[in-house]
């Protein structure tokens, strides 16, 4: 996969098919339409195009007050959209000079002069240039008057329930990791640094790795106790991952940690990889710490062997 850091690095290419969007989890349904770019691809013997922005729109358009969590950093949605098949991916910087283009601009000297397209996929429900303007209707008008195709994808169902980004969303903020998973077609996941925390579970013979995530805007599942795989040091590891406060310990400050079962090395600074597959519990305030020393036992027998199954 080629990867351009703006349209004005893209050279030119016979028959690009080319698609839009911030493509945020590359989820089940971002798939269908890669799917769909790379079907019709193959039968026009093109090239598939994928355009999407950085930073994420809404981050600069609403800086205050826009409350997004990602569920993909950059690295990982350059990850994931490479194993989709994409062949060039430009990740254009959006501006608010760019988000003012209109929609008729846009597809004249972007996706004409500038990408030389051949032919546009689209999701359902895509609008674009300046404030959402651009429909389905009009690339149709559009598409007939500069000489490309275009083709709509529609909403991609699962379990009759239309895929997407922000559906996920939810779903993690409500600790469903699962819907999530089944959702994206991958279990969710952090990437972060190890960093140094207060080292009271190796006192309890629990050691945890503290994490930095790699991008703040990412978004953390809620607080609770949860079964996951640990990637590190090009192994993968069993774990039990807490998200929150550490009600027992009087915590002010939220926190993501994780005890790597059956692993005790100093593993400070080093990066890690934490996948979520299944909340075990609620935190919980204990009356001591021999409470919660007892708790974390049975909680790691549990994930054990779920995550054994």
């Amino acid at each position: 996969m080629k990867i351009y850091s703006s349209i004005d690095e893209f050279k030119n290419i016979q028959r690009p098919i080319v698609t839009i969007g911030t493509f945020d989890g590359v989820h089940f349904g971002h798939r269908k339409i890669i799917d769909k770019l790379t079907e019709i691809a193959k039968k026009c013997n093109g090239e598939t195009v994928l355009l999407t922005f950085s930073p994420h729109p809404r981050m600069v358009l609403f800086p205050d007050d826009h409350g997004l969590q990602l569920l993909n950093s950059l690295d990982e949605k350059k990850e994931f959209l490479k194993n989709a098949g994409i062949q060039h991916l430009i990740i254009h910087p959006f501006t608010k000079k760019f988000s003012r283009i209109s929609s008729m601009n846009f597809v004249r000297d972007v996706l004409v002069n500038q990408l030389n397209i051949h032919m546009l996929v689209i999701g359902y429900n895509h609008s674009f240039g300046r404030n959402r303007e651009g429909s389905f209707k009009n690339l149709q008008e559009l598409s007939l008057m500069y000489g490309f195709g275009v083709e709509e994808v529609e909403a991609q169902l699962f379990n009759e329930i239309s895929v997407s980004s922000t559906k996920i969303r939810q779903a993690l903020n409500s600790a469903e990791v699962e819907v999530a998973a089944s959702y994206l077609g991958y279990n969710y996941r952090l990437n972060g640094i190890v960093v140094s925390g207060n080292a009271l579970g190796r006192t309890i013979d629990f050691p945890t790795a503290n994490i930095k995530l790699l991008d703040s805007n990412k978004l953390i599942p809620s607080n609770g106790v949860y079964a996951v795989r640990v990637k590190l040091q090009g192994e993968s590891y069993s774990g039990m991952m807490n998200i929150g406060l550490k009600p027992t310990l009087k915590n002010q400050k939220r926190t993501i940690e994780v005890h790597i079962i059956n692993f005790n090395k100093n593993i400070y600074g080093e990066q890690i990889r934490v996948e979520f597959v299944q909340k075990v519990r609620d935190e919980i305030r204990f009356d001591n710490i021999y409470l919660l020393h007892q708790q974390l036992l049975s909680d790691r027998d549990k994930i054990n062997q779920l995550l054994e199954s």
